[in-house]
């Protein structure tokens, strides 16, 4: 039986705007299971992207609880965060966010410099990781020099160049046209079959959606059901 990764009570989020209170998640109650891919749908403004942030430590909620590979986020302070984040959390944005100046490997190895790491290991670190995106011969390009497919590529070397247990994915695929995004689908899915990752990705496209071992639809800031698609062809078995 697998862990929970993800577990959230209650979780009530809401932003001012012109004097009043607009309540994004309304007591959402959720959980989710280490190691498995979860697609995260709904209508705009049901919630998705701020439970999005809220898991991964972008933002904090006004009230409820939310544990996150064994973190309580509401108990630490600002500077904990950080570390927990940087340690635990990848995150995968549908605008790539790569340094115009930077090449791929200075891109994937920046956010490694808050790890304790030498030099050489962060390098390694980051070699490793544009291997397995498939993108070791593009280490010296600059985004400016890559398509869109292979610049979110680049980007989700960055976000699991630190090993991290959880990657949040916001609309990877939205500006890629559909073989790109079906690589980056196809990698996705590998992180999670073949290494374990537990994967939030949220998303509007079906076709993205199906991809993942789960659905969880949001209307409202509250969960509605969730659906379980059928296992992918040479996906690891689950506990």
């Amino acid at each position: 039986m697998s862990q929970a990764m993800i577990h959230a009570s209650g979780l009530v989020k809401g932003y001012s705007r012109g004097g009043e209170t607009l309540t994004v998640l309304d007591r959402l109650d959720l959980e989710m299971a280490e190691g498995r891919f979860y697609a995260l749908m709904g209508p705009s403004g049901s919630g998705k992207t701020t439970l999005l942030n809220l898991i991964g430590g972008l933002d904090q909620a006004d009230e409820g609880s939310l544990l996150v590979a064994g973190a309580d986020l509401a108990s630490l302070d600002a500077p904990a965060l950080a570390r927990w984040r940087a340690a635990n959390v990848g995150f995968v944005f549908q605008g790539f966010n790569l340094i115009p100046v930077l090449t791929a490997l200075e891109n994937v190895e920046l956010p490694l410099t808050l790890a304790p790491l030498s030099r050489k290991e962060r390098r390694d670190h980051a070699r490793y990781a544009l291997k397995l995106v498939g993108l070791e011969e593009r280490e010296g390009h600059r985004p400016g020099q890559l398509s869109g497919g292979q610049e979110q590529r680049v980007a989700i070397a960055r976000a699991v160049a630190s090993d991290p247990k959880v990657l949040l994915c916001d609309e990877p695929t939205g500006d890629l046209d559909r073989k790109s995004a079906d690589q980056v689908l196809e990698l996705l899915a590998r992180l999670n079959a073949e290494f374990r990752k537990t994967i939030l990705m949220v998303t509007h496209d079906p076709h993205a959606a199906a991809v993942a071992t789960s659905i969880v639809h949001l209307d409202k800031g509250q969960l509605g059901r969730i659906e379980q698609n059928a296992p992918r062809a040479g996906a690891a078995t689950r506990g």
